[in-house]
């Protein structure tokens, strides 16, 4: 599958003020910035959990906006991750819950990003039971 994505922004310091605290909860932080002398002075940077697999770049708003699901480990990181990105400005596009209509254990909540993108935080094990 996918090794790592990423996507253009419109302003790179507004981009990480919205995915650093809305990606903390899911175990993902800012791990690399490509330094300007291999990107011709646009600024590039890497977030992910062990590696860099999600870039944002500066260079505009990406058009048409995207969809980018982030693997969550359980329920409660959907949660989180939903209202770290709504503190951090994000729009709600979604909120937690379960999508059956995507499959039975289906867990997501949905935030548009500073440029209008959709960014969910997705869970696919079951509920735990009580």
């Amino acid at each position: 599958m996918i090794d790592h994505a990423g996507l253009s922004v419109a302003d790179f310091e507004a981009a990480r003020a919205f995915y650093d605290p809305a990606l903390a909860p899911l175990g993902i932080t800012y791990l690399f910035t490509v330094p300007p002398e291999h990107t011709g002075g646009e600024k590039v940077g890497g977030y992910g959990r062990d590696r860099p697999q999600f870039w944002i770049n500066e260079g505009g708003a990406q058009t048409p906006t995207v969809h980018f699901a982030f693997e969550a480990r359980n329920r409660a990181e959907v949660d989180a991750f939903h209202a770290a990105a709504l503190a951090a400005g994000g729009i709600d596009n979604g909120p937690p819950g379960p999508r059956p209509h995507y499959h039975d254990h289906y867990y997501g909540a949905f935030v548009l990003d500073p440029d209008g993108n959709n960014i969910e935080a997705v869970c696919h094990t079951p509920e735990p039971a009580t």
